[in-house]
């Protein structure tokens, strides 16, 4: 978008200019402690430029060239027309976007001049919430660690059409990002932010069930050699779950230990349980299979994708609440990229286990927008030319 404007800008194609950024989000700072108040109204926060009349600008970047995250300053976000719209006689009478960049340009703020520029927006679509896989050229790792941690969140990113390796995020705007973390992940502190964001890279978030069943067919298959049946499995699991019903003995620091023997009405609602799991595991194997994401004769061996993907996710969350810092933020996408390539051999089979984990959580095997809409990501991040899984090696 910033090369578009500055194409445009240097063409004098002020049409261009306005239509480009009519397309995008366009961020200005706003007070912090009115938006955690949750006041409706955005409380801008106006700066300084000698360049103009009076000093006084109103600052508006587009997504790339955002400032890095700082605890006291955080922005929100605006379709180009409320800029004149939002206008009042007390604002600054010049806009200035993406300030002190090649890209910089200043437009009048106030009617009747900003009809101008205002009249673009109306002929032209706004922000799209489309998959779009974008990358940041200035700013953003393109290699080593951080960027493959970063892309271990790549589903989730390029599902909003976020740039994948903005470590310094700022999402969808400050105010949006913690109602985000608050009604989907209950979070809304520090404390709580560290909390969610040790368990994901522990891999907590997943149900153990899922991993006994995936584990016990990965050790079936080297027992066999290749293809588990699925009757076999199933088979395989209600016997293990008989004998670990009738007591375990493990050697503990205190000495040997038992535990206690479980009822068998129970030990055959566990076996039971665990073979619909293992239905729901092969149908969705068999969709992936059919849509490409799997080749015939392979599974999914994991789905500690589901949490590693969202802990890369949630450490840029921590900078966009502004709960977490940039070192927490690149140790935690560093880890979580360090845990993956321990648990898998490709993006491909990293990205089938995240999918898989997402629709056992969510989709109920209905194999609706919850699977559909990764299936779009997973083929984005697969074959386009500029997709960090196909320019980042995995291990």
């Amino acid at each position: 978008m910033e090369q578009a404007l500055l194409d445009a800008k240097s063409r004098e194609d002020w049409p261009a200019y306005f239509a480009t950024l009519a397309r995008n989000r366009l961020y200005f700072e706003v007070l912090r402690e009115k938006a955690e108040a949750r006041f409706l109204n955005t409380y801008s926060v106006f700066g300084h430029d000698p360049r103009v009349p009076g000093g006084k600008v109103w600052a508006v970047y587009t997504e790339g060239m955002l400032p890095a995250p700082e605890p006291h300053r955080v922005f929100d976000w605006r379709e180009f027309a409320w800029f004149t719209k939002g206008w009042t006689p007390d604002f600054p009478e010049m806009m200035v976007i993406n300030p002190g960049s090649p890209c910089e340009a200043f437009l009048p703020a106030a009617p009747p001049h900003s009809h101008v520029w205002a009249q673009y927006a109306k002929h032209t679509d706004g922000p799209s919430d489309e998959p779009a896989l974008r990358t940041l050229r200035v700013g953003g790792p393109l290699r080593g660690p951080v960027a493959h941690g970063l892309a271990c969140g790549a589903h989730l990113i390029v599902h909003h059409g976020r740039p994948w390796n903005a470590l310094a995020y700022h999402g969808h705007g400050y105010r949006y990002e913690r109602r985000m973390l608050r009604n989907s992940w209950g979070v809304t502190s520090r404390p709580e932010w560290q909390a969610q964001q040790r368990a994901l890279l522990a891999t907590e978030g997943a149900k153990p069930v899922w991993e006994f069943a995936l584990g016990l067919r990965r050790t079936i298959a080297q027992e066999v050699g290749g293809h588990v049946e699925t009757g076999h499995w199933c088979e395989t699991a209600a016997r293990v779950l008989r004998l670990r019903a009738g007591g375990e003995t493990f050697l503990t620091p205190d000495g040997v230990t038992t535990t206690t023997p479980m009822p068998a009405a129970e030990t055959e609602t566990r076996i039971q349980g665990v073979q619909h799991l293992i239905g729901r595991i092969t149908r969705y194997e068999a969709r992936m299979r059919a849509d490409g994401l799997l080749g015939d004769g392979q599974y999914v061996t994991s789905v500690d994708a589901w949490d590693l993907g969202r802990a890369s996710c949630m450490a840029r969350w921590g900078m966009s609440t502004r709960y977490g810092t940039l070192p927490e933020a690149e140790a935690a996408v560093v880890e979580a990229g360090y845990h993956a390539a321990r648990r898998y051999e490709s993006w491909q089979g990293f990205s089938v286990g995240f999918i898989l984990g997402r629709c056992l959580h969510f989709d109920n095997d209905r194999f609706g927008s919850w699977y559909e809409d990764m299936v779009t990501v997973h083929r984005i991040l697969m074959s386009d030319p500029g997709s960090p899984w196909v320019n980042i090696p995995f291990r």
